[in-house]
């Protein structure tokens, strides 16, 4: 599918990965429309942060993902949609579970309605390497069974669900795209890389982390964008759910040791029994199949975990950057 000429929406455009995706849709030359929740500070997320030559070659649309009307509006005229807004934090999700079905199933259910409306000729839904919980078998693929071990997967799992019900049933052309463990610049604070650094760089000598033992399938959020763009140009994608993933694993203890090393060797790692997950939520390992993204697109990753990881930190040194966090507490 050729994407010039087309109107994209990304939902969840303030966000994480849907900053990035909006930044690089743009450098390629697309006609992008950015979806970004609304609230009462006017700010755009991490829009925010973009060049103003390119803030002002976007069409910023400020709505709620879980509003059917703000949707239908957000998606007049749009061609392809790549949906990414979500609530990711899945301690958070053992608090406020009502919110997590509002945002990933509801919100899920209204672009899906309002491109069935419209007649969408492409619609990529974000699902998380979450919905397979701890890994049954390696690598894994996208015929592994889901296991919702947090209210955040389950809901999650449910908007997978709604997709592959919308494809069966209407014949909408949805893509469930599957990434793995996103990292690099502008991750959410709640996230293991970001808590890492931002403790090193703010002079902790001392980490405080939960487990240390899973394992995680880490994917440079730049990797992660370009298997989006591949799976939206791809006809053969439709109907299928696609993993993003670097089909390798790195323990958290491990990554923790590589990024101590890239900024303080002296620093040593304690256990903070609040980060800890209930035993049976924790997922315990995470190691993704590429091999369907890569049958199917020119897809291939770009970057090592050493590579992605050096970036993230420079990233992170920028004074700007690093006062966005909050290191010295817990952000769940």
């Amino acid at each position: 599918m050729e994407l010039k000429g087309k109107k994209i929406l990304v939902t969840g455009s303030a966000g994480f990965i849907g900053s990035h995706l909006v930044e690089t849709l743009h450098e390629l030359g697309y006609d992008v429309r950015a979806f970004v929740h609304y609230n009462s500070f006017n700010t755009w997320g991490w829009l925010d942060t973009l060049h103003k030559d390119i803030i002002n070659e976007i069409e910023v649309f400020i709505g709620d993902i879980r509003d059917a009307g703000s949707v239908r509006n957000a998606m007049k005229d749009v061609n392809v949609v790549l949906h990414l807004a979500a609530l990711i934090g899945i301690p958070y999700s053992y608090y406020s579970p009502e919110s997590y079905v509002d945002t990933n199933i509801k919100g899920t259910l209204n672009v899906l309605q309002a491109a069935r409306d419209i007649a969408c000729e492409k619609i990529l839904v974000t699902s998380t390497s979450e919905v397979y919980g701890t890994a049954q078998y390696v690598p894994i693929d996208e015929n592994h069974p889901f296991q919702g071990q947090s209210p955040y997967s389950a809901t999650k799992i449910g908007a997978d669900r709604i997709a592959e019900s919308f494809f069966r049933s209407f014949e909408l052309p949805i893509t469930i795209v599957r990434p793995f463990n996103t990292y690099g610049p502008r991750q959410s604070a709640r996230a293991v890389i970001p808590t890492i650094i931002t403790q090193l760089l703010s002079g902790a000598k001392e980490i405080k982390l939960g487990d240390l033992h899973p394992t995680r399938d880490l994917v440079y959020v730049k990797d992660t964008v370009q298997g989006f763009i591949e799976l939206a140009r791809s006809n053969s994608s439709v109907g299928q759910e696609i993993n993003i993933a670097t089909q390798s694993e790195i323990s958290i203890g491990e990554l923790a040791e590589t990024i101590i090393e890239l900024i303080n060797p002296d620093a040593v790692i304690i256990s903070d029994e609040a980060r800890i997950r209930p035993k049976a939520s924790e997922v315990e390992r995470l190691l993704g199949s590429n091999k369907i993204i890569k049958e199917l697109t020119d897809w291939k990753l770009s970057y090592s975990i050493k590579q992605g990881l050096t970036e993230t930190i420079a990233w992170f040194r920028e004074s700007d950057n690093l006062h966005r966090y909050k290191s010295d507490i817990y952000n769940v």
